[in-house]
């Protein structure tokens, strides 16, 4: 019986949460870069003046912002440089496309499902930080946000 529930507790497979929130990273960084930054980047003066300008700062300034949430954030973000503020700018990012361009809209035509998505994906990585495989904790930044408690010096 024991053997069983190791087996579908997948028990073979060693765990990492470092390796898991590499994978977290990449997996989010390269998809949102890939698929909703690059094409933005790519043809900026087409979006520029039709841009939707949900806080009301301009559609260039809007779309201008839009690429450092879904262009710079993700290259950081893959490359573990910065991770933490990083996922935030991603987050912000995606929480107004899916509060103020999606109206929190999980179904139908206008759905901002993928936004919603992306926002949880980005918010973990900002309370986690980018684990031990990334630029970060390799430039003594840590790579993760695993706080020490205060001391009880008195």
């Amino acid at each position: 019986m024991n053997t069983l529930i190791r087996l579908f507790q997948l028990a073979f497979i060693p765990t990492s949460s470092d390796l898991g929130l590499l994978i977290l990273r990449i997996w989010l960084g390269i998809s949102m870069l890939a698929l909703h930054g690059w094409g933005k980047l790519t043809s900026f003066d087409a979006h520029a003046g039709k841009f939707p300008d949900p806080l009301g700062v301009g559609s260039q300034t809007s779309l201008i912002l839009a690429l450092v949430g879904e262009v710079l954030c993700p290259i950081l973000l893959v490359l573990g440089f910065i991770s933490r503020l990083a996922a935030l700018g991603a987050a912000v990012t995606m929480g107004v496309a899916w509060y103020c361009v999606h109206q929190m809209a999980l179904t139908g035509e206008q759905s901002g499902e993928l936004a919603f998505i992306y926002l949880a994906g980005f918010s973990i990585l900002v309370f986690t930080g980018a684990g031990k495989f990334a630029l970060d904790a390799s430039v003594g930044g840590g790579g993760s946000s695993r706080v020490k408690p205060p001391s009880s010096k008195k």
